[in-house]
């Protein structure tokens, strides 16, 4: 069975601007798409899941997010579509938390309608949200020091549930 990534998209895949909202900002991290081709080569599956409260919060439209995805895949330069499936969590903290992160709602979604195996699939992030989100579902949670890998609010989730930590996300596909 192949292996399925479930990509936390600011401070992993692409730098992270406080309310993103227009496709002019987006930038890649490093390794990233070296990292997304060797995922591809094993034939890993690729999933987008991220928490967008700024359309929640009326900042920016969900036309906008599209369109930075769109500049994402661009930069990548990799397939388009990149990914199998994509969740834009758009509730706000305040609001009832339906797909929003540390919600497994997503993750478990897609293990039922992509017949993954739980213990093939991995979430790569960089926050106390991604790394629960992971440990929610039942998969493994992988910590990336790009974004807010560094910061003090992770390192407790990550000695608890004994995530392996990495880098970059380049440094964690060349292992797989």
């Amino acid at each position: 069975m192949n292996k399925a990534l479930f990509l936390d998209r600011d401070g992993t895949l692409i730098y992270d601007r406080n309310y993103l909202s227009t496709p002019d900002e987006v930038e890649l991290i490093p390794g990233v798409s070296e990292g997304l081709s060797i995922a591809l080569q094993m034939k890993c599956r690729l999933f987008l899941f991220t928490n967008q409260s700024g359309v929640g919060r009326n900042y920016f439209s969900m036309d906008d997010v599209n369109r930075i995805h769109e500049r994402m895949e661009q930069l990548i330069g990799l397939r388009i579509p990149l990914f199998d499936d994509v969740c834009i969590a758009v509730e706000t903290p305040d609001d009832p938390q339906v797909y929003r992160k540390p919600s497994p709602k997503f993750i478990l979604e897609m293990i039922g309608k992509h017949h993954l195996d739980p213990t093939q699939c991995y979430m790569v992030g960089d926050t106390q949200s991604d790394i629960l989100s992971a440990v929610n579902a039942g998969i493994t949670p992988i910590a990336v020091m790009t974004g807010k890998g560094d910061d003090p609010h992770i390192f407790p989730e990550v000695a608890r549930h004994n995530v392996r930590v990495f880098p970059d996300l380049r440094a964690f596909t060349s292992q797989l």
